[in-house]
């Protein structure tokens, strides 16, 4: 039996729109093909946590996944607009908050440290597109902090529409605002 049909569902449809995007982007930023992968495998993982089985091992591949993907998406957005020690130093902070994110979630659980590292790299990743402007990229962070804001509120539009439903279908629009922003950078 499914405990929460809707947000396994939603879960698996950001999943599927996530890799369908990461073959997209590929060629255009492996980093951030590497963050829509990384987010792709959250998705289906937190959907089948969420709709089959709450494993706490599950549960902690899905929060590494996360941080995962916001290594690459902030990676990807250094490469796109900086170069030489900036990009240097913006890709090795990544990699460093990376390993110290995994590490941390190693012994701790709770989702509001997923939400502290993403919002650590939307901040940084906002920045560089304000400095090399792309409104595609800044649409793309704020609808994401809209989705979290949408999560964290705990509102549902039903009993069978809650918060996390709501986040997976706003965080899809993100995605394709990002989407949009690294094809126009083409």
């Amino acid at each position: 039996m499914i405990s929460e049909p809707m947000t396994l569902a939603t879960d698996y449809l950001l999943g599927g729109v996530s890799l369908w995007i990461a073959f997209k982007v590929f060629r255009i930023s492996r980093f951030w093909a590497l963050g829509f992968t990384a987010l792709s495998i959250a998705a289906f993982l937190g959907g089948t946590w969420h709709g089959f089985f709450k494993s706490d091992a599950l549960w902690k591949a899905t929060t590494l996944a996360v941080g995962v993907a916001s290594f690459g998406m902030l990676a990807g957005s250094a490469r796109a607009v900086t170069s030489g020690l900036a990009l240097r130093a913006l890709t090795a902070f990544a990699a460093l908050k990376l390993v110290a994110y995994c590490a941390w979630m190693l012994f701790h659980d709770d989702f509001i440290w997923v939400v502290a590292d993403t919002g650590a790299s939307l901040a940084i990743i906002a920045a560089l597109y304000l400095w090399r402007f792309n409104g595609w990229m800044l649409a793309g962070v704020a609808v994401s902090v809209a989705a979290g804001a949408v999560q964290a509120s705990g509102f549902a539009l039903h009993l069978h529409l809650n918060h996390n439903d709501l986040y997976h279908v706003v965080q899809i629009a993100a995605l394709l605002l990002f989407y949009k922003g690294l094809a126009a950078k083409r």
